[in-house]
């Protein structure tokens, strides 16, 4: 299996509900490090997995979207726990999507997954991984 990552981050603000969160509870910034990764069996026709250039550009699209958010506040997370967890399969989903619609070119249109990474520090990091 061939796989690209590429990289960039978010800063959003959230809260929990639930005791398990402890002071989670409670208003709270997150600085998360994202890594996606392109997995395909096969190397295209130019022997590459994905263009580098256009998997960080859609990355950037889909991070854009929560940059700088209270979380909290976005009624498409009316809710939700945005768990490291969550916020990564949605990240992965997202991409799923610029894959289907052809964002990141004809040659994506091999990939079979996705995984995605977020880093809260440099001990702890949740993951997300799903085919295409």
């Amino acid at each position: 299996m061939f796989s690209i990552t590429v990289r960039d981050h978010i800063m959003i603000a959230h809260s929990f509900r639930g005791e398990v969160f402890g002071p989670a509870q409670r208003l709270h910034g997150a600085t998360f490090l994202v890594d996606a990764t392109f997995r395909r069996p096969e190397l295209d026709d130019d022997n590459i997995v994905v263009d580098i250039g256009l998997a960080t550009q859609e990355l950037g699209k889909v991070v854009a979207g929560l940059n700088y958010r209270n979380l909290d506040d976005e009624p498409e997370f009316a809710g939700v726990n945005t768990s490291t967890e969550f916020l990564a399969r949605y990240i992965a989903d997202r991409l799923a999507d610029r894959v289907a619609e052809g964002a990141l070119g004809e040659g994506a249109r091999g990939l079979t997954g996705i995984a995605v990474s977020l880093h809260e520090s440099h001990v702890a990091w949740a993951s997300y991984e799903r085919t295409l």
